[in-house]
């Protein structure tokens, strides 16, 4: 089993301070144990294309935070912001455990229509992080329209995670796309998008899911600011994996 809480909140526009006092709220009022605390993408500022002002070199404020939040609540804390690292900005998720222990994935999809490609670095690498008996694939928001960058090859991971800044003029394709993730992947989906207006007057109308192998939606969130917590079910995936292995005919590729 594996508990996660799916943190859906509005967030407050290019203001670091404020988005981080808030969060550390919202954790500490999680009164249950949970394996993993999912924030949303860019939760220290919202979607900026602004790096140069809010971003923040590694292993200092949010780093430290974040190592913080993860210590005290015995979880890994993750979610992206925006990190300077020589002379480039990367829209960076961090991978937070709660021994200090961590790992990084830039995004690598960097979303055209905002003219995010513009300001920051696209990263390169896939992560896979194995957490409690676990393997999980953090990826951040526009990601989520690529299947290749996110093919479950031989059943590298059993989770695929999503954090987002998703327009709520798009929430059908956020949807949808979640759901054929996991069909595809059979793997569990779980995705966390903030919800409210940024400083550009963009809609986000929140939608955090959990979706299982099948493609079954096990939650969905409305458009309010909620935390949800829900534990996931290694058995029945491996059992279900063992009865429609279609994993075993998958087209081989190389990402280049």
């Amino acid at each position: 089993m594996l508990s996660i809480a799916l943190i859906q909140t509005a967030l407050y526009w290019e203001n670091p301070t404020a988005n981080l006092a808030m969060l550390e709220e919202k954790i500490a009022g999680i009164s249950s144990p949970v394996d993993i605390i999912v924030l949303p993408e860019m939760f220290t500022t919202g979607f900026t294309m602004k790096p140069a002002l809010w971003a923040e070199p590694m292993n200092l404020t949010t780093f430290k935070w974040l190592r913080q939040m993860a210590a005290q609540a015995n979880a890994v804390v993750t979610g992206s912001y925006v990190v300077s690292e020589g002379g480039q900005y990367f829209n960076r998720l961090v991978w937070m455990q709660p021994d200090g222990q961590f790992d990084t994935y830039d995004k690598r999809h960097l979303f055209r229509m905002g003219g995010e490609h513009l300001h920051y670095t696209a990263g390169q690498q896939r992560l896979v992080k194995e957490w409690r008996g676990w393997r999980i694939c953090p990826l951040v928001c526009y990601d989520l329209r690529f299947p290749v960058w996110s093919r479950n090859v031989n059943l590298e991971y059993d989770l695929l995670l999503y954090v987002a800044n998703w327009p709520a003029a798009r929430r059908h394709h956020w949807n949808s796309l979640l759901t054929a993730r996991a069909i595809e992947n059979l793997s569990y989906v779980v995705a966390v998008n903030r919800t409210g207006d940024d400083g550009n007057g963009m809609a986000h109308a929140g939608d955090s899911s959990v979706i299982d192998f099948k493609g079954e939606v096990l939650f969905r969130a409305d458009t309010e600011e909620q935390i949800h917590i829900h534990t996931l079910d290694h058995d029945a995936l491996t059992t279900y994996r063992e009865r429609f292995p279609a994993y075993m005919d998958a087209d081989e590729f190389e990402i280049t």
